[in-house]
């Protein structure tokens, strides 16, 4: 059965990389300067750092558990303390201005369209993805957000594998954290406020199960793009941004349903395939 899941990664995949184009093609209709040199920097910075916070979060959903902290972790690293809450409270909501230049020059630099905080997530992106695919504990971390119980019971190291999936959060979660800084030129208390939804968002909608067990990094890369997407397209179009978060809880809804009706379908089909033992003995 968890094959016949894995499976379905890929579909998901590659219908987000076919909506992505068709949303590419028809923001280029309505809206020629989707592709202006500037318009693409800015639309790939903003991805950068939102595709950290959806991995943050993809990581500890496939132990089929969720990480609300990861705006407060962003908040601790640009105001260095512990909680958005206490960020607030001690500095009044007071933003700092005085950053080192070279960070806030790297929140501006670019090659062409291409910004080069991009090139930090590419990285972190293709090291978590060997590291569920080929390290051996990130593939005990699937099994474990799979089944904790039977995961249990063949001596898989559970508290390893969930402290590293915390761990790994927080480390992207801190990295989006300091590259938003590098991008406002400044550090908020209030960064990471609105990053609970997308987290969830660019996951969810990229194929990850609300239950564990999955972990859709190149669905949860085409999710955020999607997501990108969206936002940039009504930014262009002048519609009100309120739509944009109306749209991404239609399309999390939407990702759930979906992934609930075709596991039923999937158990439906398991119980009545016969198996393989049953055919050769039917055979005989």
């Amino acid at each position: 059965m968890i094959l016949r899941l894995r499976g379905l990664a890929p579909g998901v995949a590659f219908g987000l990389l076919l909506i992505d184009f068709a949303g590419m093609l028809v923001l280029l209709a309505v809206r020629p300067q989707f592709l202006s040199t500037y318009n693409l920097f800015v639309t790939g910075r903003d991805l950068s750092i939102l595709l950290l916070v959806a991995l943050a979060q993809m990581i500890v959903l496939s132990l089929g558990q969720m990480n609300l902290s990861i705006g407060s972790i962003g908040g601790l690293v640009a105001i260095i303390e512990s909680f958005a809450g206490i960020n607030l409270g001690i500095t009044h909501a007071t933003p700092f201005y005085h950053i080192p230049n070279e960070i806030s020059s790297f929140g501006q630099a670019r090659i062409g369209a291409f910004p080069l905080m991009a090139a930090v997530t590419i990285v972190l992106t293709l090291l978590l993805a060997g590291f569920l695919s080929q390290v051996v504990l990130g593939r005990q971390l699937l099994a474990v957000g799979g089944n904790a119980l039977a995961a249990r019971l063949s001596g898989l190291p559970i508290r390893r594998a969930t402290l590293t999936a915390h761990a790994i959060s927080g480390l992207f979660a801190a990295v989006a954290g300091t590259m938003l800084m590098a991008q406002l030129g400044q550090g908020q208390p209030t960064i990471g406020a609105t990053w609970v939804l997308p987290s969830f968002a660019g996951p969810i909608i990229g194929g990850a199960a609300l239950a564990g067990g999955s972990a859709p990094v190149l669905g949860t890369v085409l999710a955020m793009v999607l997501i990108s997407l969206i936002d940039d397209g009504l930014v262009l179009v002048s519609a009100d941004p309120f739509w944009v978060q109306f749209l991404i809880g239609a399309l999390i809804l939407g990702a759930v349903v979906l992934g609930r009706t075709r596991l039923s379908e999937i158990r439906a089909l398991l119980k009545i395939s016969p198996s393989p033992a049953h055919q050769a003995g039917s055979s005989r």
